[in-house]
């Protein structure tokens, strides 16, 4: 079914009452009289206070908060659109976030997303800094702690080709990054690598025909990214790599859906370390398994126990090679987990809660609100 996000909040707006009558009654379905945000996220414009809980292995458990902007509601959004004759577009948002974790990781930054000609063209800018520290690990396997600070920006343009569910264009990523070993530089470590910038421009190309972009329970989703770095663009090293991801959700019946992602990412030349490409999958820290070629693939089944509570559980693998070892006896790993979801806004179709995954060395706790995968 080629319907987007877009089309499910248009559904969502024309089964809902133009207006909560009281704050209380924002936050209760009227369906089922169960906690639900639908109200409060589809009639909510202006600045909405988001806390930021983190639970990544690889900076450890911490927190933060968020300041989104919309320009207008949903329902808002939507009556311009009726009224102009174009494909629904969601409002402009704005925000500013800020970060802290245990491992002393921390960082700020801010962003805005907006959309022209009803959707037409798509636009994002972001700015912002992280010090971080994370471990890495290399040919010996054991995790060796970095501190990594890195101002960024990011500017991107999207334009869609005719009234199809594909859009092409462009990407900018700026990173001035500063690295410093707690212990002695690895030895496999360029200094150059130490103080480096990166300024990668690439070029995009988007699918997008999930019936949800929040949980989704069909269509697909795909992207593929082909950039480069070099001195001209602001980078201090010269590199290429080639992104590609795509996932897509198939229903069981009535009650279950399965959800299949493959990941591929592929660079090459001077490469800094911390750029590297790395195995992203549940109870796998970030960076953990590293390499100048990466492929990943996953499932995860949905099982409704009933209109609010669902199930879930995962299985994944990937698969990367390390300097002069050939890809077929590269390094390997895979993670699997369960965990449960709540419909936290039944007219949007956005569940939330928690995974369990089990990596090969280690038990970690994710909270997550829509899809895992982004």
């Amino acid at each position: 079914m080629r319907t987007h996000l877009i089309a499910t909040l248009m559904a969502a707006l024309a089964a809902s009452p133009a207006m909560a009558q009281s704050w209380s009654d924002r936050f209760v379905d009227p369906q089922d009289g169960k906690f639900d945000m639908s109200s409060h996220l589809l009639e909510h414009r202006g600045f909405l206070p988001v806390p930021l809980l983190i639970t990544e292995p690889a900076v450890g458990y911490g927190g933060g908060a968020a300041l989104l902007f919309f320009s207008e509601s949903i329902a808002e959004s939507r009556q311009r659109s009726e009224s102009a004759k174009e494909r629904f577009a969601p409002p402009n948002i704005g925000g500013i976030a800020a970060f802290k974790t245990e491992n002393g990781s921390q960082g700020l930054g801010g962003g805005y997303f907006g959309t022209l000609a009803g959707d037409r063209y798509r636009y994002l800018l972001a700015a912002g800094k992280a010090e971080l520290n994370l471990d890495i690990y290399g040919l010996a396997g054991k995790p060796r702690r970095f501190a990594l600070d890195a101002p960024f920006a990011l500017a991107q343009g999207l334009a869609r080709i005719g009234d199809s569910d594909w859009l092409v264009g462009a990407r900018y990523l700026y990173a001035g990054s500063s690295a410093s070993f707690a212990a002695e530089r690895p030895s496999e470590i360029p200094v150059r690598q130490l103080e480096s910038d990166i300024g990668r421009a690439s070029l995009l190309l988007d699918y997008d025909s999930r019936d949800n972009m929040f949980t989704p329970s069909s269509g697909s989703y795909l992207e593929l990214d082909v950039g480069m770095a070099r001195p001209g663009l602001g980078s201090t090293s010269s590199f290429e790599n080639v992104m590609l991801r795509g996932y897509t959700y198939l229903p069981l019946g009535k009650s279950a859906v399965l959800g299949l992602r493959g990941d591929g990412q592929f660079s090459r030349g001077d490469v800094p370390f911390y750029a590297l490409p790395y195995i992203k999958l549940r109870g796998i820290p970030a960076m953990r398994y590293q390499g100048s070629k990466v492929l990943v693939a996953e499932a995860e089944l949905r099982y409704n126990l009933d209109a609010r509570w669902a199930l879930v559980g995962f299985a994944g693998s990937g698969r990367t090679d390390v300097d002069n070892v050939s890809f077929v006896k590269a390094q390997s790993a895979s993670a699997v987990g369960t965990g449960f979801r709540y419909l936290i806004a039944r007219k949007l179709g956005l569940y939330a809660g928690m995974d369990v995954a089990r990596g090969p060395e280690e038990t970690a706790i994710y909270l997550q609100v829509g899809s895992a995968w982004n």
